[in-house]
């Protein structure tokens, strides 16, 4: 029987190319996002086997419905070896403007209360079986914040310490907890960046750096290595130095831009 993962966000980028990568290595894929009809074409032309994938439609922002998906998950297609919390959004905000206020509150709603939403149904069944994985997708961004970027570094900080806090609560459960920090990958919600990405790492590259860091256990990583090396440095600066290097910084485009 093939092993299966689980994997929000899965109709364009990282999600995506994470899919393909263990659909190439013999996984079962449970394929979760809203754009179902996208992921469908994916899967169609891609020729994926029709026995080797179900799609779940689900907005992660909201609880019950990304509960729901990995409710059908369960029943359809047992309990996933592999869960990646993937889905999530990227947008510019101004905490002087109030609908960014909106936007920051969106984001949250995603990246990480969808985060622990994806989670929370397959905790229990992995306890029982001794098994499984479950994967957060942070950001180097969460590492430090950026300016004009407040929304989408807070929400990434606070998956790496989500990750954290779930990875001490289910020590010694037999479920590894896997953050992995990307650097800048090249979908849909960096093709727009008005700054230099350094680094920058195509899609299937990170999925596949990323399926070997899973496949290993390791409780920590951020791809590519080189922006781990970039974080930490910066990490080190102090803050004069850090606000004095950021400033004049081209920033995320607000969702007014977009």
């Amino acid at each position: 029987m093939s092993k299966l993962i689980f994997v929000t966000g899965a109709s364009s980028g990282i999600g995506q190319a994470l899919a393909w990568r263990y659909y190439e290595a013999g996984y079962a894929l449970a394929l979760v996002a809203r754009r179902t009809e996208e992921m469908q074409t994916w899967a169609t032309q891609q020729g994926l086997e029709p026995s080797r994938y179900q799609i779940y439609s689900a907005d992660v922002a909201v609880v019950d419905s990304i509960v729901a998906a990995t409710e059908q998950c369960l029943e359809r297609q047992g309990v996933p070896d592999v869960v990646i919390a993937n889905a999530g959004v990227s947008i510019g905000m101004d905490s002087a403007v109030r609908g960014d206020l909106d936007v920051l509150s969106r984001t949250f709603a995603i990246n990480n209360v969808g985060l622990a939403g994806t989670f929370h149904a397959f905790i229990d069944p992995m306890m029982r079986r001794g098994s499984g994985a479950l994967v957060g997708i942070g950001s180097v961004a969460g590492i430090r914040g950026l300016p004009g970027h407040g929304a989408y570094c807070a929400s990434k900080a606070a998956v790496i310490g989500y990750c954290e806090s779930l990875r001490g609560e289910l020590r010694g459960s037999g479920i590894k907890v896997v953050t992995i920090c990307p650097g800048y990958i090249d979908t849909p919600l960096t093709q727009h960046n008005r700054y230099s990405m350094p680094f920058l790492m195509q899609a299937d590259v990170f999925a596949g750096k990323a399926f070997e860091t899973i496949t290993a256990g390791d409780s920590y990583r951020v791809i590519p290595w080189q922006m781990g090396v970039v974080a930490k440095l910066l990490r080190l600066l102090p803050n004069w130095v850090y606000d004095k290097v950021l400033s004049g910084r081209p920033r995320k485009k607000r969702i007014s831009e977009a």
